[in-house]
């Protein structure tokens, strides 16, 4: 049962118990070894992408590039807020190949301009609110994932989408050392009717341009009702499945990291409230705070998707 805690979210802005750990484990035993140097061509130019608008996206003030750039979670690039735009500039992004296997009469593996190629791109902006408490309104460049997966025809016995990020040491200085703080490559899933609701995106881009590394380049997922670490970065693999597929996070930590992870301010995470969250660009970590809306604001779109389910245990 998750408990509701008063307070706010704390400084360290929040590493989960488990990963703070490891962290203190990992920065003591630092000095015992040293990372590889980066290899790789580096990162894509940015191109301007033509982008049409979205009638799915909010009307709220976007949070700055600048922030939406250098304020990340993505544990491959280390552990720390800077971590990813400091040391994604290694990953190569170039070429680029995406397969999609598994319960599918059609599939695949493309090379990525292949990939995108039937697709038009949109521009959707969506609010994103991480675990953690925090939160932006991103303008991101996509297409609906519902395109990708009927293009694969789903069997009938296909339930789940199961997604899979890069594993590549040599260019992601999070991948290797002694101290893991995940099991890699990074993985995620969503039931069938979530990865195909008109929400559901994939994105290549964001602000107009192609997609910075730190920001999961060259592809990523994008969930905007759920958690934003639901929105798994650099996918390479996305897989039509029986049965619920295994997930990082809820590997990492069950009782604290649902498989659903939907955006509740009524379920509390069993070490902070959810119940507010403090919008990125507006003030730094003394900006008032405002309301966690359900479902991230979406409720109106997705709520139907859960009729039914008890989103206290099934969180």
């Amino acid at each position: 049962m998750l408990i509701r805690r008063g307070g706010g979210i704390p400084s360290s802005e929040i590493t989960p118990h488990s990963l703070y750990l490891r962290r203190r484990e990992f920065l003591t035993g630092a000095a015992a070894f040293a990372f590889a140097g980066p290899l790789g061509s580096g990162p894509a130019a940015a191109a301007g992408m033509q982008a049409a608008k979205s009638p799915f996206s909010t009307t709220e003030k976007p949070t700055p590039l600048s922030d939406v750039k250098s304020y990340n979670n993505f544990y491959e690039f280390g552990p720390g807020k800077a971590d990813p735009a400091a040391n994604a500039d290694a990953l190569t992004t170039a070429p680029w190949r995406v397969s999609v296997e598994g319960l599918a009469a059609r599939p695949g593996e493309f090379d990525l301009e292949d990939f995108m190629k039937p697709y038009a791109l949109e521009e959707r902006i969506y609010r994103m609110r991480c675990v953690e408490g925090w939160s932006m309104v991103v303008p991101w460049v996509g297409f609906p994932l519902a395109e990708v997966l009927k293009k694969a025809e789903p069997l009938g016995a296909a339930k789940f989408v199961a997604f899979e990020s890069l594993s590549r040491p040599e260019e992601m200085p999070g991948q290797r050392g002694l101290f893991q703080l995940l099991d890699w490559p990074y993985v995620e899933g969503l039931r069938l009717d979530e990865a195909m609701h008109p929400l559901t995106i994939l994105a290549v881009g964001l602000y107009g341009e192609a997609l910075p590394n730190q920001n999961g380049a060259p592809l990523r997922l994008v969930v905007p009702w759920k958690y934003g670490f639901k929105s798994i970065k650099s996918i390479v693999r996305i897989r039509l499945v029986e049965k619920q597929p295994p997930t990082s996070w809820n590997k990492q930590a069950a009782g604290e990291y649902g498989f659903y992870s939907n955006v509740n301010p009524n379920v509390d995470h069993p070490r902070w409230s959810q119940a507010t969250e403090r919008r990125i660009g507006e003030g730094g970590l003394f900006a008032k705070r405002r309301p966690t809306l359900m479902f991230n604001g979406y409720a109106e779109e997705v709520a139907s998707l859960y009729s039914g389910m008890n989103l206290q245990k099934l969180f």
